[in-house]
C-alpha cells in the first residue's frame, strides 16, 4: 500500500485529512515520532512556497512521500491579514481564542461587505521516487462574526460566518465542513490526482 507521510504536528489537520481519504487504499501517517526533525522555517511569501518548502525539506529528511499544507485566513479590510500568519498571528503565545479575539477587536465598527474573509488552503504532495511535485489551492469565502459561535472545528472557524448556512464554521458539522471547506476543496482535487497517480 502506497504510503504518504502528513507533516504536521496539528492534530485536528491530520485527522481531517485522514477521514478525507479514508475511502482510498494509500496509508496516510503523521510524521515519526522517534525521529528529531529540525524545524522547518516557513519563510515564503505565499501558501505556496510556504507548503512546498515544508513538503520538499520533510521528503528529503524521510525520504517518503510527503503531504504538507500552509492555510490561514484573510480578511478583507485587513489587507489580507493574517494570511499567512495566522497560526502566529499576535505572537507565539497566543492560544485560538485569543487570536480569533484580536481579529474581532480590529474590526470592531466596521460592517457589512468589509468584514469579507476567505479561508485559503494550499497543499503540496512531494515524492522524492517520481520527481514529482503536486500543488492545488482551495478557498472557502464568508464573513467575520461580531460574537464567536460553535464548539466543532478549532482555529479561526468560530469567527468565520458562512452565509449560505447562516452559521459560523465552528457551527456545522464535521461531516458537512469536510464538504465545504478550504481545505476540503484543495484535498478534492488532490484526492482526483491521488487516484491517477497512485491508484492505478
Amino acid at each position: 500500500m502506497q504510503k504518504i507521510i502528513i507533516a504536521s504536528g496539528n492534530q485536528h489537520k491530520i485527522e481531517e485529512i485522514k477521514s478525507f481519504f479514508s475511502d482510498l487504499k494509500i496509508d496516510f501517517l503523521p510524521l515519526p515520532e522517534d525521529k528529531k526533525l529540525p524545524e522547518v522555517i516557513e519563510d515564503g511569501k505565499s501558501y505556496r512556497e510556504n507548503a512546498l518548502k515544508k513538503a520538499r525539506q520533510r521528503a528529503a529528511e524521510l525520504n517518503e512521500v510527503v503531504l504538507a499544507d500552509d492555510s490561514g485566513l484573510s480578511v478583507e479590510y485587513l489587507a489580507g491579514a493574517p494570511g499567512i500568519r495566522s497560526a502566529r498571528f499576535g505572537g507565539d503565545d497566543l492560544d485560538d481564542r485569543e487570536k480569533y479575539l484580536k481579529i474581532i477587536s480590529l474590526l470592531e465598527g466596521i460592517n457589512g461587505e468589509q468584514r469579507k474573509a476567505a479561508f485559503i488552503s494550499v497543499l503540496a504532495l512531494v515524492d522524492p521516487f517520481k520527481e514529482e511535485e503536486i500543488v492545488v489551492e482551495g478557498r472557502c469565502e464568508g464573513l467575520i462574526v461580531q460574537q464567536p459561535a460553535g464548539e466543532h472545528g478549532f482555529g479561526y472557524d468560530p469567527i468565520f460566518y458562512l452565509p449560505k448556512f447562516n452559521k459560523t464554521m465552528a457551527e456545522i458539522s464535521p461531516e458537512t465542513k469536510n464538504k465545504i471547506s478550504h481545505r476540503a476543496k484543495a484535498l478534492q482535487k488532490l484526492k482526483e490526482v491521488l487516484k491517477e497517480c497512485y491508484m492505478e
